[in-house]
């Protein structure tokens, strides 16, 4: 496959493996007519076994699930009807810290949780109370929470998950994904991440979230895998407009407050995309070493995945700064006489 846009991104991903800073990287691009580029190397798990990364590698995508799947789902519930994103969390999940009815949490709106402006923490380690996943379900519906400043929040996402979860009485990890995304990737198929000290193994083709993994597998925060052609196939219908209604797909890329929308975060200066992403670019990081970048207005949209947190998670791996490095290569590429024949003119 040509790498007429991707050639200088895919030799960064090279030399951030042949650094040794990172195992395996994939870079890909999609543009609005469906054009396609995708450069792979390095491995996706490096002991006990030594594999090499494919095309048809399933990634963990940590937090890109958030928008992926919770966003698209709530939107498509408030679509049909079934909730409005102003409505308070105490409509849908009533029991919410029920001994308390005036508990400020039980009034924070889905706009709000979408937005990561309720307040809630960032990150809280549900999963070391132990307990089945029920018995984390209702730890995470009867704790106090108290909301302070605006944070980007996977408890307000997973909250989101509980919302989806009543409304379509169907758990997470049962629903009907598009084609090259799945909660459960065929283990053998799958780039290894970290060694779970918690979970006491190496994961491969298993949620490295250890929330999402004490919630069943997968929560409104975390548990998605993808392959390449699964990431072109959403940029494709992200920007072919088909990912969601037109006053839906407005309402997403509407700043809620500077630099964030309904879960996308926004062009602004020093943003992780680069700074030679267009304005109108949305775009999304996962911890486990991924980013998803959208250009709606130049009709593009580009992603990196990595296994950066294989086999630990400590350790300084330069994922920003190549991040970064990508999304600007990748834009300083997209000139009128490098585009396709079809999108010239």
């Amino acid at each position: 496959m040509s790498d007429r846009f991707i050639g200088r991104a895919g030799e960064l991903i090279e030399a951030a493996v042949a650094s040794g800073n990172i195992p395996g990287a994939a870079v890909a691009l999609c543009t609005r007519d469906g054009y396609r580029e995708a450069h792979v190397c390095g491995l996706a798990e490096t002991a006990p076994n030594q594999r090499p990364v494919t095309h048809d590698i399933w990634w963990d995508l940590a937090s890109l699930t958030k928008v992926l799947v919770t966003l698209r789902q709530i939107l498509r519930l408030a679509e049909a009807g079934w909730l409005d994103l102003d409505d308070p969390l105490e409509r849908h999940l009533p029991d919410l810290y029920q001994y308390d009815p005036a508990a400020p949490v039980r009034r924070v709106t889905l706009r709000q949780l979408l937005s990561h402006q309720a307040g809630l923490p960032a990150v809280v380690p549900l999963y070391a109370g132990a307990g089945d996943a029920a018995a984390v379900r209702t730890r995470l519906l009867q704790t106090s929470w108290q909301l302070g400043e605006p944070v980007y929040s996977d408890i307000g996402y997973m909250l989101l998950g509980l919302v989806i979860e009543r409304i379509t009485e169907t758990p997470f990890s049962d629903w009907v994904l598009d084609e090259g995304l799945s909660f459960n990737p065929p283990a053998l198929e799958a780039a290894a991440t970290e060694f779970c000290h918690w979970r006491n193994r190496l994961l491969v083709g298993e949620v490295h979230d250890e929330n999402a993994s004490a919630l069943g597998g997968a929560a409104g925060h975390a548990g998605l895998f993808g392959t390449v052609d699964g990431l072109t196939r959403q940029i494709h219908t992200i920007l072919s407009g088909n990912w969601a209604s037109p006053a839906a797909m407005q309402a997403m890329v509407r700043p809620v407050v500077p630099g964030r929308g309904l879960g996308w975060n926004l062009f602004e200066p020093g943003w992780h995309g680069g700074s030679l992403a267009g304005p109108q670019t949305i775009g999304h990081l996962g911890f486990t070493g991924v980013g998803l970048w959208i250009d709606m207005e130049r009709g593009y949209g580009w992603c990196l995945l990595t296994n950066r947190v294989h086999p630990s998670r400590h350790k300084e791996t330069g994922i920003m700064a190549l991040r970064r490095g990508v999304g600007n290569s990748i834009a300083a590429a997209w000139r009128p006489t490098n585009l396709p024949a079809s999108r010239k003119g």
